[in-house]
């Protein structure tokens, strides 16, 4: 039995009264602050609270220039509901607004993507609403520094992978809090997708997590743009040194492009300019990073995978290359083209993942997402997989990737698909009987 009537519900947890909305049979507790940090510093732990943690008028979010091909692609930002915070350390509880006295609810926890450059963990087209609703689960989405407060440095005064240390920061808050909103804190998943799944493979190998998940969901990670990056960011921290001590932080994000390095020089790795940085705290070096999840491999249940056209977001989303592209043979030296680079940066590197991971005996999963949609106009392009996973029309309604195809097969591909995912995250493994979408490839991998 759900409720639809709005109201106010009062969590009493270790951390302090927690004030959450209370609408359409779901609870939300909103921008939850887990840490603090200063500009370029570590974060350090959120003190729990005397007073009622309440949410603030707008959501928090790193500051950053928003993307017009993401603008175009995923669907217009709201801004004007967010506010800009350089100490971007929130994270929003949703579970089911009736739960059984007692009960503790398997726990997801996302990890947005972005070129861990651009998002946050509370956009409405990854409102965890529906999945909640069908699966009957807890979703925590969390917010961390991005771009250049998280995921560029290399020096003492900057240090690397802070945007990696908040995750780590949240993911203690959850082991601590989350019984105290009837979640399980011994059945955590992490789901993350694009630069958010590179951050969960690196977090499977990073330092001080012992004991905060249990399994992982990786969905599209450019995991083959990860290798030799010293040279290139250590180019991008030298350049942007101008830009450290700016106190408008707006102007730190209209110009710190023009520092990008040069993607002649450093290839396709520098599509994506910020990044985890092998050899600094949490993280080993690059050389040690294969074993290491070798090693691990026992302590994470793994569901990765990709979909079918990942570049086509990208290259046939361009006016410019359709120009000469767009038809005839020309379109077939585009398909190509994606089939390539989706394999080199993202397909290639998935199996190896899983194959290695399997090997050292790992309970892993594989899977890809086709496109089997006459709707469908790119193929399954980067971020197909978000109304998936969320769905939530309404968001969506703006989204140029999905305009040709019917809500109706997003919703009955996107249940199945939700179904199956949860299934996952609840015992770590999926069944050879349970229902497949007819857009999913998955198959655990065995050698």
């Amino acid at each position: 039995m759900t409720s639809n009537q709005k109201g106010i519900h009062a969590f009493e947890t270790r951390f302090g009264r927690v004030i959450a909305l209370q609408e359409n049979g779901i609870i939300k507790a909103k921008s939850i602050r887990y840490a603090h940090s200063k500009r370029f510093q570590r974060p350090v732990p959120a003190e729990p609270s005397d007073s009622d943690i309440v949410a603030p008028g707008k959501t928090p979010v790193c500051p950053q220039k928003l993307s017009a091909l993401v603008e175009k692609m995923i669907g217009v930002t709201p801004v004007e509901n967010f506010e800009p915070d350089e100490s971007t350390q929130y994270l929003s509880v949703s579970r089911p607004e009736i739960i059984t006295e007692g009960e503790k609810l398997p726990v997801v926890v996302w990890i947005h993507g972005g070129s861990h450059e651009i998002g946050c963990g509370d956009l409405p087209t990854a409102d965890p609403d529906e999945w909640i609703k069908e699966q009957h689960i807890i979703v925590v989405t969390i917010s961390y520094r991005l771009g250049l407060f998280g995921f560029l440095g290399g020096s003492g005064n900057r240090p690397p992978n802070l945007g990696l240390l908040d995750m780590i920061e949240a993911l203690k808050w959850i082991k601590s809090n989350i019984s105290d909103f009837g979640g399980d804190p011994e059945n955590i998943t992490l789901l993350g997708q694009s630069s958010g799944g590179d951050a969960i493979a690196h977090l499977m190998i990073s330092d001080g997590v012992e004991g905060l998940f249990q399994r992982v969901i990786i969905q599209s990670a450019p995991l083959g743009l990860r290798h030799k990056r010293q040279k290139m960011s250590a180019e991008f921290l030298k350049k942007t040194e101008v830009l450290k001590d700016e106190t408008d932080v707006f102007k730190m994000m209209d110009e710190y492009g023009k520092y990008v390095p040069s993607v002649m020089k450093y290839g396709l790795k520098a599509a994506m300019p910020f990044g985890t940085q092998y050899g600094y705290p949490p993280l080993c070096t690059e050389e040690e990073s294969v074993e290491k999840w070798k090693k691990n491999a026992k302590k994470y249940d793994v569901l990765i995978g990709l979909n079918n056209d990942e570049t086509a977001f990208y290259l046939k989303t361009s006016e410019a290359l359709n120009k000469y592209f767009g038809k005839g043979l020309g379109l077939k030296i585009m398909d190509k083209t994606v089939e390539k680079t989706t394999e080199l940066i993202y397909g290639t590197p998935a199996r190896i993942f899983a194959e290695n991971y399997a090997r050292a005996g790992g309970n892993v999963y594989l899977f890809r997402i086709i496109s089997r949609s006459r709707y469908d106009h790119i193929g399954a392009p980067h971020c197909i997989d978000l109304p998936l996973i969320f769905g939530n029309e309404t968001a969506w309604k703006s989204s140029e990737m999905v305009k040709n195809i019917p809500w109706k097969y997003i919703h009955e591909n996107g249940k199945k698909l939700r179904a199956l995912w949860a299934e996952f995250a609840r015992t770590g493994k999926i069944d050879d009987s349970s229902e497949r979408p007819e857009i999913l490839e998955l198959r655990k991998v065995e050698l």
